[in-house]
């Protein structure tokens, strides 16, 4: 009987480890978002892009309606085509880069052959279906949003941890209860107390910016349709192999079908194989400071990729719902980490963090342990020990 019980407690004492440990990737998923998201920065503000996006010798942050050079390489385009053909080329290059970066972890680790053998299986296809929802429809959502209405889209994205928690529920049958359904919604107030701030300089009422705020929403749903397949995908595939399906799934398609067909539509498709070169180019230091497109790519790559793969196997250890409101937390992240490179490093205008966002960052901190933690079972253990 007693050894009975003790290898139940061995087994909760296992579960709580498991789970923990899967909180500690989630919230690390976020941390890496942020990364990336500041070095994609990096990379379109440097080189051809400054031209492309109409800064010319001057780069400041947000984005914003006649900023793109509407005759990118002397060809006429109208604003709409330019954005989604910006946002495009600059998702398909991390991406491309990003699979790279991944299926070279996954040869070093001795799993190259194990990643092809799951490409073709019926887990893997679920993978590349979760690809080209997050990779060509998501990321590029994102990236778009950003353009036509500025920061506010990163907290408008971060709104997919309440669209994954509400599919894993309805389609897997993972846990969501009330006390959980509270601090998701904690989480999403406190990505919109962080966004609150990107309003500055924007009409609110203008069509592009509520057009963008609907393409962020795309992101966001993209991104929770993503969260939830591949947190259970990831359960039978290893998640390393399953973020290199996924990035070279959204690489290729996003970089080879979808960005030439933006170009076609723009009646410029000869153009598509000098801005894809372009892109890359640049000097590697400009006045001291790391100006390649190139080398942020490389950076923003690797750290999409981490990020995902943390976010897939995060997912797949403590569910969805708790999974995606960890990795939420990159609605700070993001303009904490562009405040880094951005504002400090580089010395671009408009990075600047404000009292609430840390505000926001504690809310979120409460969200996120009130889904985890039932707080009177934790009032509980204490008052028995």
């Amino acid at each position: 009987m007693g050894n009975s019980i003790e290898l139940k407690q061995a087994r909760i004492a296992r579960r709580s480890r498991f789970f923990k440990k899967g909180v500690i990737i989630a919230v690390g998923s976020g941390m890496l978002y942020g990364v990336y998201v500041a070095a994609l920065y990096g990379a379109t503000g440097n080189g051809f892009w400054l031209d492309w996006y109409g800064y010319g010798d001057t780069v400041t942050a947000g984005w914003y309606d006649n900023v793109v050079d509407p005759t990118m390489g002397g060809i006429a385009m109208s604003f709409v085509i330019a954005v989604l053909i910006l946002g495009a080329l600059g998702s398909g290059i991390n991406d491309f880069i990003s699979a790279i970066w991944m299926i070279g972890k996954t040869a070093v680790k001795g799993k190259f052959m194990d990643y092809l053998r799951c490409f073709a299986s019926k887990p893997g296809a679920v993978m590349v279906l979760c690809a080209l929802i997050g990779g060509p429809i998501a990321s590029t959502a994102f990236l778009i949003a950003l353009i036509m209405a500025g920061p506010i889209a990163t907290p408008i994205s971060a709104l997919c941890p309440a669209i994954g928690a509400i599919i894993g529920r309805i389609v897997f049958k993972q846990q969501l209860n009330f006390r959980m359904a509270i601090g998701i919604v904690i989480c999403v107030v406190a990505t919109f107390m962080i966004g609150s701030t990107a309003f500055t300089g924007f009409e609110i009422t203008d069509p592009m910016f509520l057009a963008g705020l609907a393409v962020a929403l795309i992101s966001a749903l993209g991104w929770g349709i993503e969260g939830a397949i591949a947190g259970f995908g990831t359960s039978v595939i290893d998640y390393e192999i399953s973020i290199s399906i996924r990035q070279l799934t959204a690489g290729f398609f996003t970089l080879f079908i979808l960005t030439p067909a933006l170009f076609l539509m723009a009646g410029a498709v000869g153009l598509y194989p000098t801005m894809l070169f372009e892109a890359l180019q640049g000097q590697i230091m400009v006045d001291g400071l790391l100006a390649s497109p190139l080398v942020w790519f490389l950076i923003s790559g690797l750290a999409a990729g981490l990020s995902f793969g943390f976010w897939y196997k995060g997912n797949s250890m403590c569910g969805a719902a708790l999974g995606m409101a960890c990795n939420g937390g990159f609605s700070f992240w993001c303009p904490f980490f562009s405040f880094l490179v951005c504002g400090l490093y580089l010395g671009w205008e408009g990075f600047d963090l404000y009292p609430i966002q840390w505000v926001a960052a504690i809310v979120m901190v409460v969200g996120i342990f009130l889904i985890a933690v039932n707080p009177l079972e934790l009032f509980k253990k204490n008052r028995e020990v």
